[in-house]
Formats: C-alpha cells, structure tokens, sequence
C-alpha cells in the first residue's frame, strides 16, 4: 500500500513534519480487521484508506502480496470474501447512496474481460439487506430492500436466474448460511417492531425449517440477532443474541432439534459471541460501560478463560485455525492496530504514523432516567473552565467508547473540551436503556444531554458562554433538535448529515429507515402527525438562537438533501446565523481529503462564531 500523493518518501517526511497532528489522524493508514476465508484462511480482504479514500484490499498472507481491489471517487468499504477464498463480492453504488447492486472479482484480480463482473444477473439495484457465500463458490443468498417491494431474499447460482425465496414489506436481511450450505438463518421484522427481530430459518426452496420469535407474549419484545451457524459439516447448531436478562447475550440454538442451550454468562454489559474455527469453543467480545474485553467460551467444559487485550476498546475479533486471536483494539489515547494474542502487529501499513490523543475520563450524572455515563477528555495542562464540545453520537442504537477518534482529537488539539455522553437509546447499558426512546424521540436523548452539560458547568470543566454542540446522523438530529428546544444552553452548534425535518426525511428516506422510526414514534407522520412534529427540528427552528453550521450529502439516503434544504429555507427566512456546506456524497464521506476539508471549515466556523 502506497500514498496517494505520488510524492518521494522524503517529500512525504518534509509534507508530514509541517502538517498539525489532528489532520496527521486523518491522513496517517490505517486498516480494518482482516476478514479471512474459511476454506483458504492465508487469504484475507480488509478496508484501508491509504490512498486518501477508504477502499477494499486483498492480502496473500502466505506470501505477503496486498492488492487494491476497488477504486472509485468515493470510496468502497461493503465487500465479503467467498468462503473458499476465490472470489471477492462488493457492493456498487452511486456516490454514496447506498442503492446498487453486487459486483465480484477474482481474489487474484484476474478476468477475460476485466477483473469485476456483476454477482448477480437477475437482480435488480436495491439497497443491501445481507449477504451470505456457500463454500463452493458458485451459490449466494442475497437480501434486498427497495421502497417498492420492501425486503426479499433471493437464492443467486453461477449461470441461472435468481430465485426469490422470501419477501415482505418490513425489514428483514439475510443473517449467515449453514457450513453446508443448505440453511438459511433470516431476521425479520414481520411483527412491525424494527428494533427487536425474530427469526427464520429456511431451506433454499424457501420452505421453514425453523422459527424463533421473542417479540411474542411478553410484557415487553425482546430482540434476537444472527450471530452465526456452526462452522462445521452437517451441523445445525445456529449461535445467536438474544436479550432475554434486559441485554445482549449468546446462546445456541439447534435449528433441527429446537435444542436450545443458553450459556448464562456472568458479565455485566452487553456479551457478543463467534464460533472458533473448530466449533468447540465461542470467541465472547465482552462490552460494558464503554469498553471491551474478550474471553473465550469451551462449549464442553462451559469453562470461561480471559483472552488478554490492553484496556480500551476492541472493535472487532476473529479466531484464526492454530487458536489465535487477532482483534481491532485501539483507546482514547491510542490510535488503532491489529494484534494477535500471538503476540505483535498483524497488520501495519507503511507511510505516516498517527500521533496520540489524551485519555478519556468517566463520568456519571444522574439524569430523569437513571445515571448518564459520560467520557470526558481536556486538552493536557488545560484547566476550567473550557469552550466545551458536546459531540454526540449517532445510531441512535450505538455508543461512544474509550476508542480512538480522530474528530474530537481535532477538537482538543485546539483546546476545547471534548464530552461525550451515552444518552437514553444507547447501546452497552442494557435493553430498557436502550429501548427507552419510543414516542419521545429525541427529546429524551437532550434531557439526559442537558443533564450532563449541567454538570459540566457546575463541575468548573465547562465556560457556559463557550459551549458547542455537535454531532453527525442522529448526533445532527440531536444537535438541531437541541439548539431549538434549549437555545440558551448552546453557543453554537454543528450539525453533519442531520435529520432536520423528520416528516421530509420519513417520506425521502430508504425504506429500512422508515421501518425505524414508525417503530420509535408508533406509526407514520399521517398515524401520529403530534409525535412527529413535537421530535422534528423543523418545529423549533424560529426558537434557534445560536449560528448554526450544517453539512450535507446530495446523495444521502438516510438524512435526504431536501429535508435538510426546508430548515436551511426557515433559518434564511429570518436571517438567522448559518451556514451550509454540501458535499457530493452519502451519509458521510469516504475521502481523507474531503473528511479533512469537512473538520477544518467546523473550527472555522467554531473560531469565528466562538473565539477562545
């Protein structure tokens, strides 16, 4: 892997030494954890942006070999890597709008006629819904998702037409293929719930082979996912989440015999799980307040042994064939690498490193709902009271960790302080935490917000004329929703990719979205008109006080362009302090360059707007 500047190695040092550290971040390599494949687990394919946008690479490991895969003006991250290690699908949009179809190339990127070719003959563009290769090579489920025939699910083998086996009009994607290849594991969301869904397995025909619903005769649904189906011949064992304690856990379930064998860990926080290559033993990736261990599970003995890894946060693990573990991990202050618990780096690009960041500080705030956990980092040396960044997350189903970021890294480059909380709706704090969101939306997210800014006063951290809030996706949601229903609380705030007109947005968006939030706010504009006007920014938008700095993807099919356009229309309507950048993307971009231009106008703005 090389830089995209073309440039000598000494001109790199010499651009490198005069760069500041928080676009070093940006532009220094860096790699996700290689995906290897089951049958041929010396081939890998991983994401990297080494050539200043985020593309797909296969990696020989036996012979060292890494080469590009795709190359395309915005960036490619959606690839899998066919279980006998032959083939490499990715998915081809159109500048970031995330509907497309499937592509393949040959791992070695050879081809008569090019090295890419479509995956799937037969199907039209959709949006993704899951994608599942059988050990051969040649057969493939597909799951779909379009505004028109809302979720289906098609069996694709090499020179036929696609078969479709499943169709409905929620949400639902295709979960894991058996070893064999001759189960599929579906979730489903035919019960309208889109947060919490059940599961099918059915046989290539598409008849049922098994049913598991946990949204049903309870006080309350509860949710399962697909983790995987053993990676073993003729075994019907499928591992999967379940939310049956009030948060995620594993358990495995005999799709034959309906045999289900719960492993009732005990470990707070949320528990994920995959199988060791063998099918003996689960590799358990443990998350709880905003950080991650890893252990590993013996099906037999039930024995539970601690698979060391550095305090932070791992982000992703695989278990190799010779019992090794490799894992993403990175902290606050350390930025990301590939370890194996064989010991050493698995995988480093070459070219610039990416400086440090300050560690995180806990804090809990009590909040109307319970304690709040907020992470907190101060410029080093620095003391309060700060100009203060309240940079929120997205999801709303996600959470911020003691991770490496190099957004609010830029920040306290700058001297701001940088607070981040996991508000009501997040995840890692268990399931009434997270499904505490329904009907008020978003405005149960600033109470919890507005409770830790309090604190971040009160606590001498935080200059109360000095504050910014900010964020992207639901954090852009959160941001414009706040600076109206609290706009004394804010000085300014900064909102990427944002919803900012909830019944627009409802009515543009991809059909999975729109799924989402009829679960959250109980049905659809039209249904519960109240709901939605009392969540949307749009209503609050003459109340806004601050300058407010909004970013946008024309390509966008999360948070479309034209809801954003109609609060942009209301804030020029009165003059207010604003300004819009628009960008030829998605939800977000994949480009270093572009990503680099976004943070550096959000410190303009914030310096002209703010001072310090």
């Amino acid at each position: 892997m090389t830089e995209s500047t073309g440039s000598t190695p000494q001109e790199q040092q010499v651009r490198g030494e005069s760069m500041p550290d928080w676009e070093k971040r940006f532009r220094a390599p860096r790699v996700s954890l290689p995906d290897w494949a089951q049958d041929a687990p010396q081939r890998a394919l991983f994401v990297s942006n080494a050539t200043g946008t985020y593309e797909l690479y296969a990696w020989d490991r036996t012979t060292g070999e890494q080469r590009q895969v795709t190359d395309r003006p915005n960036g490619t991250t959606d690839g899998v890597l066919s279980p006998d290690g032959e083939w490499i699908w990715w998915f081809d949009d159109t500048d970031g709008d995330e509907f497309g179809i499937w592509r393949r190339q040959r791992f070695t990127g050879g081809g008569a006629d090019g090295p890419d070719e479509p995956a799937a003959d037969g199907l039209e563009p959709s949006y993704p819904a899951g994608l599942a290769i059988a050990r051969d090579g040649g057969t493939a489920v597909v799951g779909r998702s379009t505004d028109e025939d809302g979720s289906t699910v098609h069996v694709v083998r090499a020179g036929r037409e696609p078969v479709e086996i499943y169709r409905h009009r929620e949400s639902a994607g295709v979960g894991d293929l058996s070893h064999d290849g001759s189960l599929i594991a579906v979730e489903h969301t035919e019960h309208g719930d889109a947060m919490h869904s059940a599961l099918r397995v059915l046989r290539l025909d598409g008849s049922t082979v098994a049913e598991l619903d946990d949204t049903k005769g309870g006080s309350v649904e509860l949710g399962l996912e697909v983790l995987g189906f053993a990676p073993v011949d003729g075994d019907t064992r499928l591992l999967i989440g379940h939310q049956r304690r009030g948060r995620w856990e594993p358990m495995v379930w005999d799709v034959a015999s309906g045999e289900e064998t719960d492993l009732a860990l005990e470990l707070p926080g949320d528990v994920g799980a995959e199988w060791y290559p063998d099918g003996s033993a689960l590799l358990i990736v443990h998350s709880f307040e905003a950080r991650s261990d890893l252990f590993r599970y013996d099906l037999a003995s039930r024995g539970l042994v601690r698979v060391p890894t550095p305090a932070g946060t791992v982000s992703g693990a695989t278990a190799r064939p010779d019992g090794s573990v490799e894992y993403l991990w990175s902290s606050a202050a350390e930025p990301s690498v590939v370890r194996s618990t064989s010991g050493g780096v698995v995988l480093d690009p070459p070219g610039m490193k990416s400086p440090g960041s300050v560690p995180v500080e806990d804090v809990w705030v009590e909040g109307p709902g319970g304690p709040v956990h907020a992470l907190v980092q101060r410029p080093a040396g620095a003391s309060g009271p700060l100009p203060t960044v309240f940079d929120i997350h997205g999801g709303p189903t996600w959470h911020d960790s003691d991770s490496f970021a190099a957004g609010p890294a830029a920040w306290l480059d700058h001297g701001y302080a940088v607070v981040r909380v996991n508000y009501r709706g997040s995840t890692g704090y268990g399931r009434e935490w997270t499904d505490a969101l329904k009907h008020r939306v978003g405005l149960i997210e600033l109470e919890d917000i507005a409770a830790v800014r309090e604190w971040a006063v009160s606590s001498g951290l935080a200059d109360p004329d000095r504050l910014i809030l900010t964020g992207g996706s639901w954090g852009g949601y959160l941001t414009l929703l706040g600076l109206g229903t609290q706009p004394d609380a804010w000085t300014i705030g900064i909102a990427a990719v944002p919803v900012a007109d909830y019944v627009t947005a409802y009515h543009d968006e991809m059909e999975a979205l729109k799924a989402m939030d009829r679960t959250l706010l109980g049905g659809t504009p039209e249904e519960v008109p109240e709901r939605f006007e009392a969540s949307s920014p749009l209503t609050y938008v003459d109340a806004v006080k601050a300058p407010v700095y909004i970013s946008a993807g024309v390509n966008d099919p999360r948070c479309p362009i034209r809801q954003v356009e109609n609060y942009v229309e209301r804030l020029a309507a009165r003059d207010a302090v604003h300004e819009v950048y628009r960008y030829d993307a998605g939800h977000g971009s994949l480009v270093v360059d572009e990503r680099i231009k976004q943070v550096r106008l959000e410190l303009e703005f914030a310096e002209r707007h703010l001072g310090k």
